[in-house]
């Protein structure tokens, strides 16, 4: 299915490896110029070649920073003032007990999971409701609905974008600007794969079989009972990019593999 999104630049934070990598590549599959970013130089560069390579008509750039810090980040809206698609994929977690999670911890994951994201989205909302044409997307996670209790830090961060998300989607009422949240379930990112290999180092199982018993002992709430792919939310977050896609609007879109047990 074409996307109707060539042409298009989009920025997806955090976008060298994991969800914010399978999200930049499905977009430049659909021909869309993809701003690369990440705070290694290095993984930047070598992410937007990759990008070069497999899709040669698009013009994947750099766009390494840190994006919460605020100097690098207005360094970024000089570097690319317009853009069409803004994905704020890029975010922290780590298990951690609540006794543990003091002031500083509290102030970092705000700073990092909310104040970065809404720091970009306030500066290219605005350019996008002129262009009347805009699509943010939040990614947060099933953590921000239905928290394990194991990253209370990362999940208040995760249940804010949701509010967040709504709330901005108000000011885009009868445009073609939309803003919405995708979260997530249990994702088999590159860190989960060497975590699940490191659990289960017997050479005579399969992958499959490995992640097969870690969702049984682990996540037996799962309905997949796998990972989810980064292509599936890859995909799903290039469909809610495009023009078919205008009615969502400041809406939570789960993608959990059946992890959360309520009807809504």
């Amino acid at each position: 299915m074409d996307m109707g999104l060539k042409n298009k630049t989009a920025l997806v934070t955090g976008s060298t490896k994991g969800i914010g990598k399978a999200i930049a590549v499905e977009l430049a599959r659909e021909g869309v110029n993809v701003l690369i970013n990440g705070r290694n130089e290095e993984e930047v560069e070598r992410a937007v070649n990759e990008l070069k390579s497999k899709f040669p008509t698009t013009s994947p750039q750099n766009a390494a920073a840190d994006i919460a810090d605020i100097g690098q980040r207005e360094a970024l809206f000089e570097r690319y003032p317009d853009i069409d698609i803004l994905v704020n994929n890029m975010g922290i977690y780590e298990i951690m007990k609540y006794e543990d999670v003091h002031d500083e911890v509290w102030e970092r994951y705000f700073r990092t999971n909310v104040l970065a994201a809404n720091g970009l989205t306030k500066f290219y909302l605005p350019k996008m409701l002129k262009n009347e044409y805009g699509r943010i997307i939040f990614i947060a996670s099933e953590e921000a609905i239905m928290p394990s209790g194991q990253m209370p830090q990362y999940c208040m961060t995760k249940s804010m974008l949701l509010s967040l998300s709504k709330s901005l989607s108000k000011l885009t009422i009868g445009t073609e600007v939309t803003v919405n949240t995708i979260m997530p379930g249990p994702t088999l990112s590159e860190n989960v794969h060497q975590i699940i290999e490191g659990m289960y180092p017997n050479e005579d199982l399969t992958f499959s079989e490995k992640e097969k018993q870690f969702m049984t002992t682990n996540l037996p709430q799962s309905e997949i009972q796998r990972f989810i792919k980064p292509i599936e939310i890859g995909r799903l977050a290039t469909f809610v990019c495009s023009p078919y896609a205008s009615a969502f609007k400041g809406s939570p879109i789960r993608m959990d593999g059946g992890m959360v047990p309520t009807i809504y």
